[in-house]
């Protein structure tokens, strides 16, 4: 292989990765040099002003996304470096894409199959490089960061969308609308002998025939194809206690996350984990097997792959119930066969603690508990539509940068809708991503004729983009809109009182209001200690008084037309 067309991890030491200048002018060289192959280009920028890359390969020479979406062409999409500190998927890409150009029938076996990719997500990350950021890693030598210019994890951004590269991407996931997703990761946790470790789509969350064929005939083909190349892989290692040996729990991935994401356009999606301390070289060659490993089963079985993702997309427009949040089955559990090190207890030199070791001389294989059982526990019923005001554009940009279907509602007109009361809401103590992120939300559904106003947005649920519009807008959904905090001024009331004045209006409010008296008992038997809470009596009836309600406050300002 002539030099120019080796990657620049296969030029160096085998424990260092390319640089995002160094991989953009590769990648150019290289699509200038295969034209017919490679298509390389900018498709967004991100919040520092740097360009983001997208790159298509076409064993024909068509590009053209129309085209290809007109022909039914299945797509594979392998994104890499939204975590720049863990970037051997950044390098292996490379030589895939590198491969495919140089040899014909590595090409040829794609077939009709469109290899999408992102050569280094998080643009910002990468160029903020050096080696003291990932505490427990073994190379490389050089590394980007995790955050982005705004200080966010972009793995945690596929629904807010604060950055523009998430933005970017949103745009790019749903015009291309990928049947399988590969999105590179290294692991942080607890030590083991495997390299490479697995983070799938949720399959009671992707749900239906999709979510069985993930399960039953995917899964196993992957495990035992990687165990064939040579590097044995076991689903992500999230221990149910403080090590593998008591088990270990199935990744709930939300829709922050990409594969969580994915599961809203009904895409199969994973998140490989290399291990951290496994060396730099180990890593690169079981990612690029992995990322090899998905894309030659989505060739294989693209046509049934297309078919049940068209089924649940179809199957969802005559839902009459949606799930919108999973928890796990704790007295369900399967088992795995997993191979560990022996668990150690010993005093701690630095503290009066205990701290956990691993001991690689005593490796042990064995069967654990794997507790993959995530039943829903909470389902809404399908509203015929939604109605969201005008006024929240910020929801509204990412319902349409998801393809969701809407249209105007052209006259004011009285219907009768479902609505939602906030009852009440927990709420992180701290900033999560940007966000205090609410972890709990209690609601009152109520129904009434609201008068829906011209210009507002209509949004069928008989559409392909339905679970997008339902996980997002249902306020308990594991991470809707709400949650995030985009309707948080809905949970402000408005309007307050001076305490000497009201005191005594107060009393009037009891004497004339029978059902606020009933609540104000109810409230001090519950509460006696706040009796002697001035602030506390009077705001409980200020809260909840018919004479100064305010209708906006705590009431969930999104309808559903049943």
């Amino acid at each position: 292989m002539s030099n120019e067309l080796k990657t620049p991890y296969e030029q160096g030491n085998k424990n260092q990765t390319t640089t995002w200048a160094d991989c953009i002018a590769w990648y150019e060289a290289l699509a200038r040099r295969y034209p017919g192959v490679l298509q390389f280009g900018v498709v967004g920028t991100s919040d520092a002003g740097l360009p983001i890359h997208a790159g298509v390969v076409s064993s024909d020479g068509v590009f053209d996304r129309q085209r290809i979406k007109d022909e039914g062409r299945p797509v594979f999409f392998n994104n890499n470096g939204i975590h720049p500190g863990e970037p051997e998927g950044v390098d292996a890409c490379m030589a895939l894409v590198r491969d495919f150009c140089t040899d014909q029938a590595r090409l040829a076996a794609l077939g009709r199959t469109v290899f999408l990719f992102v050569p280094l997500y998080n643009v910002d990350g990468s160029i903020n490089r050096a080696d003291t950021s990932r505490v427990n890693q073994d190379g490389p030598e050089q590394f980007g960061f995790r955050g982005n210019s705004r200080h966010l994890d972009l793995n945690r951004d596929f629904v807010k969308c604060d950055s523009l590269t998430a933005q970017v991407f949103n745009k790019l996931f749903t015009a291309w609308d990928p049947d399988v997703m590969v999105d590179t990761h290294t692991s942080n946790g607890a030590d083991y002998p495997y390299t490479m470790t697995l983070i799938h789509t949720q399959t009671d969350k992707l749900g239906g025939a999709l979510g069985r064929f993930l399960q039953d005939t995917m899964l196993p083909h992957m495990f035992a194809e990687m165990a064939r190349r040579g590097w044995p892989t076991c689903p992500y290692v999230n221990p149910v206690k403080d090590s593998p040996d008591h088990g270990i729990a199935e990744f709930l991935e939300t829709p922050r996350f990409s594969t969580g994401f994915a599961a809203l356009h009904h895409t199969i999606g994973f998140m490989p984990e290399t291990h951290m301390l496994k060396p730099f070289a180990d890593r690169y060659d079981s990612m690029r097997a992995l990322v090899e490993t998905a894309l030659e089963f989505t060739v294989a079985q693209a046509a049934t792959i297309q078919a049940l993702r068209r089924a649940a997309r179809d199957e969802g427009k005559a839902r009459r119930e949606w799930p919108v949040h999973w928890s796990m089955d704790a007295d369900k559990p399967s088992t795995f066969p997993f191979r560990g090190y022996a668990a150690k207890y010993t005093p701690s030199t630095i503290g009066n603690y205990t701290r956990l070791s691993y001991d690689r001389s005593a490796p042990w294989e064995r069967d654990i508990a794997y507790f993959n059982s995530f039943p829903a526990d909470i389902v809404v019923a399908t509203p015929r539509a939604y109605v969201v005001p005008q006024a929240w554009r910020e929801v509204v940009e990412r319902l349409q940068w998801n393809g969701v279907a809407m249209t105007r509602i052209e006259a004011d007109r009285v219907q009768q809708v479902r609505c939602y009361r906030i009852v009440s809401v927990d709420s992180r103590a701290n900033a999560y991503e940007g966000h205090m992120f609410h972890d709990d939300v209690q609601l009152e559904a109520f129904t009434e004729a609201v008068t829906l106003r011209a210009g507002d947005w209509w949004i069928p649920l008989d559409q392909d983009m339905a679970r997008y519009a339902i996980e997002t807008l249902e306020p308990q959904g594991h991470d809707s809109f709400f949650r995030w905090g985009f309707f948080n001024s809905v949970l402000e009331k408005k309007e307050a009182y001076s305490d000497y004045v009201f005191e005594d209006h107060a009393a009037e409010l009891l004497r004339d209001e029978p059902a606020l008296k009933a609540k104000f008992d109810a409230w001090k038997a519950a509460n006696p200690a706040l009796l002697s809470d001035q602030c506390a009596v009077l705001d409980f009836i200020f809260a909840n008084c018919a004479r100064y309600v305010e209708p906006e406050w705590r009431r969930y300002p999104v309808l559903s037309a049943m």
